[in-house]
């Protein structure tokens, strides 16, 4: 287990390039998995899925994901409820080295299965990603259309999230009911909630 009072940020391993599943393939499969057993995931798959999301691809800048402006106003967050090697908890992705912050210890599945009206896979998932947005980072650029930008953007990161879960031989289901209020008080955050995406082994 991490140590929650002496390690603050894990290193993730890092992410494979070259996968085994064509992208083709992968569409053809994919599917809105809602049920999971009980295994845990392992550090290289959330490596993974968070290079999915918003991992650098090249010149220590661009990401997976296309951003408006590059204005890249997405905030990855993970609840942990099994991951081997990783404590139950709240991190956060940071994704200039590739790594996860902790934020706060704790089994908070139940909890995020009650701010997301009651839906059980949230609770029975390995772990679950919730994607916040920071609408003034494209707002300052674009204005009135900036939300429509943002909206578009976790759009992207939502389907490679499915995507690198479907290679990886994982469910995912996107989640879009949930009580903003409660989703950040749980994880303690002022960014906007978009997205929760339960992830675990079909």
């Amino acid at each position: 287990m991490v140590s929650s009072a002496q390690n603050k940020r894990i290193q993730l391993p890092s992410p494979d390039t070259r996968g085994k599943v064509s992208l083709e393939e992968a569409m053809s499969k994919r599917r809105s998995i809602r049920s999971y057993t009980e295994d845990p995931l392992t550090m290289d798959e959330v490596s993974q899925l968070m290079w999915a999301a918003q991992g650098i691809t090249y010149g220590g800048e661009r990401r997976t994901v296309p951003s408006a402006g590059a204005t890249y106003p997405l905030e990855i967050y993970v609840v942990v409820n099994r991951v081997e090697g990783l404590e139950p908890g709240v991190y956060h992705y940071l994704n200039r080295d590739h790594s996860l912050e902790f934020v706060k210890p704790g089994s908070f599945g139940k909890q995020l299965s009650r701010a997301s009206l009651g839906q059980g896979m949230v609770e029975k998932a390995a772990m679950d990603i919730v994607i916040c947005a920071v609408y003034e980072r494209t707002s300052g650029r674009y204005g009135d259309r900036a939300k429509r930008y943002v909206h578009m953007e976790v759009g992207h990161v939502g389907q490679n999230i499915y995507l690198q879960a479907e290679v990886l031989g994982l469910g995912t289901v996107a989640v879009g009911a949930f009580s903003d209020e409660q989703v950040k008080a749980l994880l303690e955050i002022d960014e906007e909630v978009l997205y929760i995406m339960p992830v675990g082994r079909k």
